[in-house]
């Protein structure tokens, strides 16, 4: 009930002619052009959608047998849900299959939340370890894989089917998409690098940084010229993935085309851009509980500022030829608004001066964003 009072008083504030028309309609099930639209869309139908799913995840997770993996498991639904409310976005490209595509999006970003909560608070620091529960994301992308044994190197009490049944989600929704044939090979590559990320930056503190290194020296050729942080950064965005399905579903015969381009569009720029964000608002945590966090490597601020802007500039030049261009760029000016409103951003003087900053640089649509995300997040708060 407090999230319907949430949408329904934010969804109310914005209503203008037009903005609103019956679910199912024509209108409703194309892709948003304007801020104005694409925010109610997301009110009236993208989070109410990923709070029913998520619920649903979270009765799941509290009967884990384990005690660590369950209190992984909702704690990553807990501090995460934005994870999943903005990846939810890209089933608005879907179409008439939205729902179907929001399914596996938040399947997929809450494997991603649990499996980097698990690392990250792990006492293991095994590489084979991160591996195999990592191999359930490549897994989730294969309709018909069997799954494998992923807390083999834990010794756990297991999940009670928990994990498998996020892969199971995924892997039902892929494999009802016509279009899969065509995809498969660039949602195996983005989810490789993911996994890849994941796996070194979590084993031993004086192996990470080396590790990264070689690992970029391997692909650093086939890529624009950035740092080793900066090329883990951009692998470690599951957006790409996202964008891909959500078109897959409603544009397959289109997908031999467009899965190249949307991949080189994504890839690097728009994911970086976001993984970027994410490490931005959380130094300060980072420093904390000695996570490892790409900011830390700029030689200044005004270095890291720099290819921020950089990056924001290389993002929107990147989306140039796909298909719903405005909606891409609506996204990239989302990704600075919604980060730059969280509140750890106010708790860091310096944070805080810099996102002002980046706000500025992002126009008059990143405003718009980050006062729909500082709204939202305080009237969720005011309402939980």
């Amino acid at each position: 009930m407090a999230n319907r009072q949430i949408y329904r008083s934010i969804a109310n504030g914005m209503k203008t002619e037009n903005t609103f028309c019956p679910e199912g309609s024509k209108e409703t099930m194309a892709v948003p052009t304007t801020p104005i639209r694409l925010m109610s869309q997301i009110y009236r139908h993208v989070l109410p959608e990923v709070h029913r799913r998520l619920g649903t995840w979270q009765q799941k997770a509290e009967k884990i047998p384990d005690p660590e993996l369950r209190r992984q498991a909702l704690a990553s639904i807990e501090t995460k849900t934005f994870h999943c409310e903005g990846g939810a976005i890209y089933g608005l490209l879907a179409g008439d299959r939205r729902k179907e595509v929001m399914a596996f999006i938040i399947a997929y970003q809450t494997i991603s939340d649990y499996l980097d909560n698990l690392c990250d608070r792990s006492i293991s620091l095994d590489p084979e370890d991160f591996r195999c529960l990592h191999a359930s994301m490549l897994e989730a992308l294969t309709p018909g894989a069997p799954h494998s044994d992923y807390y083999r190197f834990r010794g756990s009490l297991g999940d009670d089917g928990y994990l498998d049944g996020l892969v199971t989600a995924c892997q039902s929704v892929l494999a009802r998409l016509p279009a899969y044939p065509l995809i498969r090979a660039s949602l195996q590559e983005l989810a490789g690098l993911y996994c890849d990320l994941q796996v070194y930056k979590h084993i031993r503190k004086d192996q990470r940084v080396p590790r990264l290194i070689a690992w970029f020296r391997k692909h650093q050729e086939r890529f624009p010229e950035m740092s080793w942080y900066e090329f883990a950064a951009c692998s470690g965005s599951t957006l790409g993935i996202f964008c891909i399905v959500g078109y897959a579903a409603s544009r397959g015969d289109e997908m031999a085309r467009l899965t190249g381009i949307i991949r080189g569009s994504y890839f690097p720029w728009v994911q970086g851009l976001h993984i970027l964000m994410d490490y931005f608002v959380d130094q300060e945590e980072d420093r904390k509980e000695g996570d490892l966090n790409f900011c830390f490597y700029y030689d200044s601020e005004e270095e890291m500022m720099r290819r921020f802007n950089h990056f924001i500039e290389e993002a929107d030049t990147s989306i140039a030829d796909m298909p719903d261009r405005n909606f891409h760029k609506m996204i990239n000016r989302g990704l600075l608004g919604i980060y730059l409103a969280d509140k750890k951003v106010a708790r860091q003087r310096n944070v805080r001066i810099l996102a002002r900053k980046l706000i500025r640089h992002s126009g008059g649509c990143g405003l718009f964003f980050f006062l729909n995300g500082w709204i939202y997040r305080r009237l969720r708060q005011n309402f939980s």
